[in-house]
């Protein structure tokens, strides 16, 4: 195979961080290249350079052996190179024959849209690359691998050469992401350059011709995918062997913290009843719609008990507010840190002081050196990767994203910590890095409830587990009980 695309000496800077040093990968023809590396290493801010999106400091794109420059998308798409976005931002009120074609819709003889030929050019797109989708419905009715379909034709509807998939499958059902590597798999076939990124490690290893890693915006290697396997590939991403991923400390479980007797939520979980310790970190894991979030959004004062009760340190206490919670020490980290988390139009700074302003006021001013001094010590405290406290939230990586969340609700001083699925969509070293701080707090003496469902976290971090399924405790196992058959058997009863 010849080279297609080259990247030579690509360098990016973001707030005075660079955020891309000096990158070179050749790209070849007709195969599937896998960039992978650590949230905030560089990936999607080198695709979105070659896309035309943003356009680098210094370095040089080289295409099938000459240099080209793009100022927008639109110079990219000229040159048959598309982008499929993470992100996926559909006009959720025009069909998908019109999503597809938008801009470039055929018209008739009066300079009409002629909505016939854009349904026969939609469907012999789909009938070319084997998508089963009707051209004429809203996109708001197809469900999100639909949508991922849709977006991979429409790249494939420009002729694409080079097509870049950012985290194709992050939402996908294991179904829906069979049929997104046959598609993959057949315009490789074509010649298609695909490049792929993920941080999903046994997703590049199906799917990968050749790995790229990147580590704090820098080209680690290139190899092929034979060469490597999945520990040699993490020590390359995160800069160290792979020795232990999950930082656990045994320590003495002693008096309980949290006590809950016999809570129900009608139509989400029944009589739940459990005791948390303190220096516990007590996993809750089942399968999606087993009333996990449910459970802790409604300890947490997020949702309304209809029965049960609430101890913290051995007394009945009524939550009926995320106030009341705050007040009896318990914070909660969301599932969804973007959506629940984050002001992401706003800095770093704020979003870690958000929930304690009062504490930075006199006579109702704000005063702003004892709110900085205290930023400052939570981003050192938890190594948060970020320029300034200036600087945006919306700039950092998910893992950094993630450890201002955290910040945010260590700053309430809570004694009980909530964590709903705390690694979802951070990379491996990120993970790791959130893993001591979980075990850093614990040993410091707090107690951490912690939602998951990816069973090898639950088991390297929890010290016991309860497992519900369809809103019932089904299973409370000791850390001599635990394994994944044992949780799956409670999670499917």
């Amino acid at each position: 195979m010849s080279s297609y695309l080259q990247v030579k000496n690509i360098t990016k800077t973001f707030y005075g961080v660079k955020a891309l040093k000096d990158v070179s990968i050749d790209f070849e023809e007709g195969e599937i290249h896998v960039v992978i590396g650590e949230n905030g290493a560089g990936k999607s801010t080198l695709m979105k350079i070659v896309a035309g999106m943003y356009q680098q400091d210094s370095g040089q794109i080289i295409l099938q052996g000459k240099e080209v420059k793009f100022s927008n998308p639109l110079d990219a798409i000229a040159n048959r190179i598309s982008m499929i976005h993470q992100e996926l931002m559909p006009i959720p009120y025009l069909t998908v024959a019109q999503n597809i074609y938008l801009g470039r819709e055929p018209l008739n003889k009066f300079g009409l849209l002629d909505k016939k030929k854009l349904l026969v050019l939609t469907r012999e797109l789909f009938d070319e690359i084997g998508i089963d989708i009707e051209p004429s419905v809203q996109m708001r009715e197809l469900s999100v691998a639909q949508i991922q379909l849709v977006e991979i034709a429409k790249a494939v509807s420009f002729h694409s050469r080079f097509l870049i998939m950012d985290e194709p499958t992050s939402a996908l059902s294991d179904k829906e992401i069979e049929s997104l590597y046959k598609l993959i798999f057949d315009l490789k076939n074509n010649g298609v350059s695909i490049v792929f990124i993920s941080h999903k490690l046994e997703e590049v290893f199906k799917v990968a011709d050749k790995i790229s890693i990147l580590r704090d915006g820098e080209h680690i290697g290139t190899k092929s995918a034979k060469e490597l396997n999945r520990d040699t590939l993490i020590a390359m991403m995160i800069g160290r062997d792979l020795t232990q991923v999950y930082t656990k400390y045994e320590l003495e479980l002693r008096e309980p913290v949290l006590e809950v007797q016999n809570l129900t939520k009608k139509g989400q979980f029944e009589n739940i009843s459990f005791k948390l310790y303190k220096n516990e970190i007590l996993g809750i894991a089942g399968l999606m719609g087993a009333g996990r979030t449910e459970l802790v959004e409604t300890i947490f004062g997020i949702r309304q008990a209809d029965s049960g009760k609430i101890l913290v340190h051995g007394k009945e206490v009524s939550i009926k507010h995320p106030e009341d919670a705050l007040k009896n020490h318990i914070a909660l980290i969301p599932e969804d840190r973007k959506l629940l988390g984050l002001n992401l139009k706003d800095t770093t700074g704020f979003n870690i002081s958000l929930c304690v302003l009062k504490q930075f006021q006199k006579f109702g001013t704000l005063i702003p050196v004892r709110e900085n001094n205290r930023i400052d010590a939570m981003i050192k405290n938890l190594n948060i990767k970020v320029h300034s406290r200036k600087t945006p939230v919306v700039s950092l990586s998910g893992g950094n994203q993630q450890k201002v969340v955290i910040a945010k609700w260590l700053m309430t001083e809570p004694d009980i910590l909530i964590m709903d699925e705390p690694t979802r969509g951070i990379d491996i070293g990120a993970k790791t890095e959130i893993y001591k701080i979980i075990s850093r707090l614990v040993k410091e003496g707090r107690s951490v409830i912690m939602v998951s469902s990816e069973l090898p976290e639950v088991l390297g971090m929890s010290d016991r587990v309860l497992v519900l399924c369809e809103g019932k405790m089904t299973g409370e196992l000791s850390k001599e009980e635990m394994n994944q058959e044992a949780i799956m058997r409670c999670a499917t009863v």
